[in-house]
């Protein structure tokens, strides 16, 4: 029993200081940015809202900063974000102009990190619902600073309106608008862009990994990227999140020219009954 005791305590002695060593070696995950959306108002020391200078990809809206298109919702506004979300909405509002004194029928929002956070390499997500119909273009994505696509973009999260998939997609020099670096991720039957998912990317210097609910949906390697054109991601990004409406990308899906390009009458519709919004409930940037 002696010799039987023994041997039992120094398997157990050997397994903490097993367990132990693998916990020094294991990399250490720290939060660089966490937005939870828990205020009664945006953070602005956190997030810069934009405003439509000049629209780009023949969308149809123009962005404000208003209370009408961003807020903070809580309780069964927020539709089971626990401690509330962001809500960017689409409104309906023709004969908006622009100081650029562009008309518009559409308002809507688009948030970015610029200046206030930016990472390079390591993971972003986010948990975030939408509303399904053509000529939607609510995306999740990363930006860099200088001159476009030379700065490096990756598309987390892009749907046009089609509610069974969303898009992964890299865009940089001599890769970019059509760029051949996307890939569709459709959903598990029986789920779709109107419920919440995690939408999120692993980055590092020598490939991108998209994820759909902490599935690996799409990779892209140094290797593949150079084969278009230089690697443009090994400098600071920062985060935005926006909802477009029509444009280029969902025109060359849905095929839609009226009532307005590459958004449709029962899109139209839902904005002007106030239903066609966006839910961000967090927003998380780790680095290893």
């Amino acid at each position: 029993m002696k010799i039987l005791r023994l041997t039992a305590m120094a398997v157990l002695s050997l397994s903490i200081i097993t367990f132990a060593k693998a916990q020094q070696t294991q990399p250490k995950t720290d939060t660089v940015f966490f937005e939870d959306f828990n205020e009664p108002r945006l953070d602005r020391t956190k997030w810069n809202v934009e405003i439509t200078g000049n629209t780009v990809n023949n969308e149809q809206q123009a962005y404000v900063d208003s209370s009408a298109t961003l807020s903070l919702v809580h309780g069964t506004a927020a539709e089971g974000a626990k401690n509330g979300a962001l809500l960017i909405k689409a409104v309906y509002k023709p004969g908006f102009t622009s100081k650029e004194n562009k008309k518009y029928d559409f308002i809507s929002g688009r948030i970015n990190t610029q200046h206030k956070m930016e990472f390079t390499y390591g993971s972003a997500s986010a948990r975030m619902k939408m509303t399904g119909g053509a000529g939607f273009w609510p995306a999740f994505w990363a930006l860099g600073n200088g001159k476009w696509p030379d700065c490096g973009e990756i598309d987390i999260m892009e749907t046009v309106g089609d509610p069974s998939w969303i898009s992964n997609a890299l865009h940089g020099p001599n890769y970019f608008g059509n760029t051949p670096l996307t890939y569709r991720a459709f959903f598990p039957q029986g789920t779709d862009v109107t419920q919440w998912h995690i939408y999120s990317v692993d980055w590092s210097a020598d490939n991108i990994v998209f994820k759909l609910d902490g599935k690996i949906t799409y990779t892209v390697t140094r290797a593949m990227v150079e084969h278009y054109g230089r690697w443009a991601f090994d400098n600071a990004k920062f985060i935005i999140l926006n909802f477009a409406l029509g444009g280029g990308y969902p025109a060359g899906v849905n095929k839609v020219k009226e009532p307005y390009y590459g958004l449709s009458q029962s899109s139209v519709d839902l904005i002007k009954a106030g239903n066609a919004k966006v839910l961000v409930d967090w927003v998380l940037v780790t680095k290893k």
